[in-house]
């Protein structure tokens, strides 16, 4: 391990998180905000640690980054950033130091959980700098590095590889570099569409802007406690929706789109099981809501619509009340947290992409089994899936499960019930936020111990870096070994 070359991005990143808190800083100043001083304290604490990062690590800027270093940068950038950009909520008296972090880790994984019991008491320039923290976590931290910065050399691979993480290597261009450029583009271009069309829609213009940020980034922060029902709009509504619909696409394949026509959507596998799982799923809500609450068919239409959209997506934005729907929704949306929606997207959960292979892998057995002689392949698109992707597969949706059981053990100690143990970790998990129970739609994680909020903190950013990236880190050999991997 050079942990000199480590030392020295993390620095680099260090620094640009600073400049990044410059943005909230500089409001706070023209808003009068009282926050400004923890705003200040944090930029001169990150200044400080960024400075003695890349001094200790400088010297070996120029090495080649190898697997291991990649690893270590990845999972060492967001447990530090996370940390130092959790510290304006505790500087600033709004949170305890466990409460701020897990809000800031809560922000950068877009998960959308919070810990703020009076949202609306918050000062603008805080809650400009928590929907912020979503919307630089969304794509990636390491991938605005990537595309920022000048070029790192060929061994950024591993540290783009172990931050965006899915199914598939789904790289849109040959070159990281140009591949995180062209990702960011298309991310800013969702952003400013999507808040032009809320101002439009009656927003204001900071209201705009921060809940595009959560839109896009797939996080699910609002300036207001009730989240989207504040606005009691259905045309605020069907855009939100649709824009976390797009969202939850696959980036690369918008690329694809671009340069090949829209013809890519449905000839994409995943993109294609994704709508229809949106559309089933939205008409079986519609119906049972009707059935079981009198809505009228338009407006349970309209719920399950939106909160289809922000569960499957992993947004968390809240249109209704879903925790006292029937239990047949409730089922349906926590099937949609674990599902997630595509690869290669801002959102969270399994991923499409991996329930399709799964899903055909269980077929293509059963087949096997009544024709043993027979041989049959599982294709994504058109084209057969490698069997190590398949076993990749297996083993990531293995370990998904376990960790998932782990960790509801391990809240469930703390005094929670079973349902709201396995709630809140199905929804921290997979970056969702709002669960059942005592984190319902309308309530937040702020009554959880400590401890439990340790807990949900450990599955926010296992669910972000997919496991493997964090896990990696507890084998001995990984620090002990003195060979490139």
């Amino acid at each position: 391990m050079n942990y000199r070359i480590v030392a020295f991005l993390l620095g680099e990143l260090c620094r640009t998180l600073g400049i990044a808190l410059c943005v909230p800083f500089i409001l706070a100043l023209l808003w009068g905000d009282p926050c400004r001083v923890a705003f200040a304290e944090t930029i001169v604490l990150t200044a400080v640690i960024s400075y003695l990062l890349i001094n200790y690590g400088k010297a070996d800027s120029k090495d080649n980054i190898t697997f291991r270093e990649g690893v270590a940068v990845v999972s060492g950038a967001w447990v530090l950033l996370t940390f130092l950009g959790g510290l304006p909520y505790y500087f600033g008296n709004i949170l305890d130091l466990v409460s701020a972090v897990f809000e800031s880790i809560s922000g950068f994984t877009t998960t959308g959980a919070t810990t703020i019991t009076q949202i609306v008491a918050v000062p603008k320039s805080m809650l400009f700098w928590r929907s912020m923290t979503h919307w630089m976590g969304g794509i990636g931290i390491v991938v605005w590095f990537i595309a920022l910065l000048p070029n790192l050399g060929t061994g950024v691979v591993h540290m783009y590889n172990a931050e965006v993480t899915g199914a598939t290597d789904d790289r849109v261009l040959p070159r990281i570099k140009t591949t995180s450029v062209a990702l960011c583009k298309i991310y800013v271009g969702l952003t400013t569409i999507l808040a032009i069309l809320l101002f439009g829609a009656g927003m204001n213009v900071f209201d705009s802007i921060t809940h595009a940020f959560s839109t896009i980034a797939t996080g699910g922060f609002s300036s207001y406690d009730t989240s989207i029902v504040y606005f009691k709009s259905p045309l605020i509504e069907m855009i939100i929706a649709v824009f976390m619909i797009l969202a939850g696409g696959n980036f690369a394949l918008y690329f694809s789109v671009g340069s090949k026509g829209i013809k890519e959507l449905w000839h994409d596998t995943e993109f294609f099981s994704y709508i229809a799982i949106v559309v089933v799923v939205t008409l079986l809500i519609t119906g049972n809501l009707a059935a079981k609450t009198g809505m009228g068919l338009v407006e349970a239409a309209r719920y399950a619509f939106f909160q289809v959209a922000s569960i499957i997506s992993t947004t968390g934005f809240v249109s209704n009340d879903f925790d006292v729907w029937p239990p047949f929704s409730k089922y349906m949306l926590v099937m949609l947290m674990f599902i997630g929606a595509c690869a290669g997207s801002t959102a969270g959960g399994i991923k499409v992409s991996r329930i399709v292979i799964l899903f055909k892998t269980a077929v293509a057995e059963i087949k096997r089994v009544l024709h043993p002689s027979a041989i049959f392949s599982v294709k994504m698109s058109g084209k057969s899936v490698p069997l190590s992707v398949i076993t990749g597969i297996s083993r990531f949706f293995f370990l998904y499960m376990l960790l998932f059981a782990i960790l509801t053990l391990l809240l469930a100690s703390t005094g929670l019930t079973v349902t709201d143990s396995m709630g809140a970790i199905a929804a921290t998990i997979s970056s969702v936020g709002p669960a059942l129970g005592i984190a319902g739609a309308t309530c937040t994680y702020a009554p959880i111990a400590p401890f439990g909020k340790i807990v949900i903190c450990l599955a926010m950013l296992l669910g972000r870096l997919e496991l493997f990236t964090l896990m990696v880190l507890i084998r001995p050999e990984f620090w002990r070994s003195t060979r490139n991997w």
